[in-house]
């Protein structure tokens, strides 16, 4: 036998096996945590009822009549599209029939902005402080529902997030957030720096985490205030960053130079609950 075909084919047996455990491994959150509905007709249906639908995967390539469709009254209830492989499309059918589309539901309802001052109003905090968690691109789901619960004990009446490139409100983020997801409203934006100066507007300011910042402590975060928290790996994106009022550093005396995105939220959001407390 060839040596070298020998051990050629063997690499290409070990990276299609290890392709496969990382797409199982990518795809298990769909798979496990969230409802799904297969199927050109159901889709279709469901999207017509408006049901609440967190992401839309259509297999690449799919471009006949009916997809078509479907995808228009996605646009129309602004519904995230994904365009993917068919394997993506089979590990997380059940029904193995799922004709090039899958629809994830989403575990729980999405609230307004206007629900959080809604909320801000009846513990009597508006129109002097309500207190907003803004997520720039969160993607762990578990980070997601942690920084929910922090969100609900630190007494903030709500957390936003955008409505791509970020975790939405699915079955591992309900259950991370230790039950706080009943009792904290969640909006999703189309753009989180309109959305911040639209806020600004209402008279609210603005503070995110970046290790460059000024150091917490120094600054004042009293009044009516946006928390941001950027994503794990990133941090907070350029455009949100430059729409911040503060720029809040949490002090580091260790050998690594960062926190667990949830971990800074939890530490910021009570720095802003001293000084309330204090004001």
């Amino acid at each position: 036998m060839n040596y070298a075909k020998s051990v050629s084919n063997g690499w290409i047996f070990y990276y299609r096996k290890k392709r496969i455990l990382i797409m199982k491994e990518e795809y298990r959150e769909e798979n496990t945590t969230s409802s799904r509905i297969e199927g050109r007709h159901s889709v279709l249906e469901a999207l017509r009822a408006g049901s609440l639908i967190e992401r839309l995967f259509v297999q690449k390539g799919c471009q006949d009549g009916p997809v078509l469709t479907i995808l228009r009254e996605a646009k129309k209830a602004d519904v995230m599209v994904d365009f993917v492989p068919k394997e993506r499309l089979d590990f997380m059918s059940e029904t193995k029939n799922h004709q090039g589309v899958v629809a994830v539901l989403s575990a729980f309802a999405y609230s307004t902005i206007d629900d959080m001052f809604a909320l801000a109003e009846k513990k009597g905090e508006t129109p002097i402080s309500p207190f907003f968690f803004i997520l720039d691109g969160i993607e762990d789901p578990h980070n997601l529902g942690a920084i929910i619960r922090t969100a609900n004990l630190a007494g903030a009446h709500g957390v936003i997030l955008p409505k791509r490139r970020a975790a939405g409100l699915t079955a591992t983020v309900v259950k991370a957030s230790a039950g706080a997801i009943h009792y904290t409203p969640v909006a999703k934006v189309t753009n989180i720096v309109s959305t911040i100066e639209q806020l600004k507007e209402k008279g609210m300011w603005f503070v995110c985490a970046d290790m460059d910042g000024e150091l917490m402590y120094r600054q004042n975060l009293t009044g009516p205030i946006g928390l941001v928290i950027g994503n794990e790996g990133k941090g907070v994106s350029r455009l949100v960053k430059e729409h911040c009022d503060f720029i809040s550093s949490i002090p580091m005396k260790g050998d690594i130079d960062s926190l667990n995105a949830s971990v800074a939220a939890g530490v910021l959001a009570y720095e802003i609950v001293r000084q309330r407390m204090n004001h």
